[in-house]
């Protein structure tokens, strides 16, 4: 516990809105790949398990979809940024091991290590100073 006060102290101490942005970005390519995944759930499904008959790889799919379109949502305004970022963490991984295990995609392998990296960023380094989880920390 004593490590992630120090590690809030020090993020809110040398925040920027450089940080702010990069979060927000990450943000709204989380919401944009859950719309994204929530137009292909069949395609999404296939792609998880391509050979299975049963609902797992369909509501495994849109768990993904949900996931990111409310995780996307809350890491955009930085309310339980770190938890949101937490439950991105198997999709991210996810979608790295689908490309090396299937055909792969360059472009959505260099966006899930992007994800990945900018993900594990803000799980360390927290929200910031211009979210909401600050602004609710500071009126408590």
């Amino acid at each position: 516990m004593k490590t992630i006060v120090r590690m809030n102290k020090w993020a809110n101490a040398h925040t920027s809105i450089g940080l702010d942005v990069l979060r927000i970005a990450l943000g709204i390519f989380l919401f944009w790949k859950g719309i994204e995944f929530a137009g292909q759930t069949k395609e999404l499904a296939q792609l998880i398990a391509p050979n299975d008959n049963d609902a797992t790889p369909l509501i495994l799919a849109h768990y993904i979809a949900m996931c990111h379109f409310s995780g996307g949502i809350l890491v955009i305004v930085g309310l339980l940024t770190r938890l949101s970022i937490a439950f991105q963490y198997p999709i991210l991984i996810g979608a790295i091991i689908i490309n090396f295990t299937g055909a792969m995609d360059t472009l959505a392998l260099i966006q899930a290590i992007a994800a990945l990296i900018v993900a594990t960023f803000f799980l360390i380094v927290g929200s910031g100073k211009h979210s909401v989880d600050y602004t609710l920390k500071m009126n408590a």
